[in-house]
């Protein structure tokens, strides 16, 4: 009894359309997987905004351990006036 020789099958070649397919499933999913990273990084920038936002808001502006603003007097006023001075200016000098 003589054996029948078998000669390996070659890998079965997909159709064109079946490995069409397949590789937009492929790129599609890498597309997917790259979103995924954006969206990852994009949530981190976001998140540092807002803790930059809240520290800017809630730093705000203190005028802790300066004197009030001293009110000009009447005569103070008139004196300036008299002066050549503008009206806006309070620190003696002309604009």
């Amino acid at each position: 009894m003589a054996e029948e020789i078998k000669e390996p099958k070659a890998p079965e070649e997909k159709a064109p359309e079946e490995r069409k397919s397949t590789e937009m499933i492929d790129k599609a999913n890498e597309a997917a997987a790259r979103l995924e990273r954006a969206n990852i990084e994009h949530a981190k920038i976001v998140a540092r905004e807002e803790a930059l936002h809240v520290e800017k808001t809630l730093g705000g502006k203190a005028d802790a351990g300066l004197p009030p603003p001293k009110e000009e007097s009447p005569e103070e006023y008139a004196k300036r006036i008299m002066a050549g001075e503008e009206v806006g200016n309070k620190q003696g000098k002309k604009d």
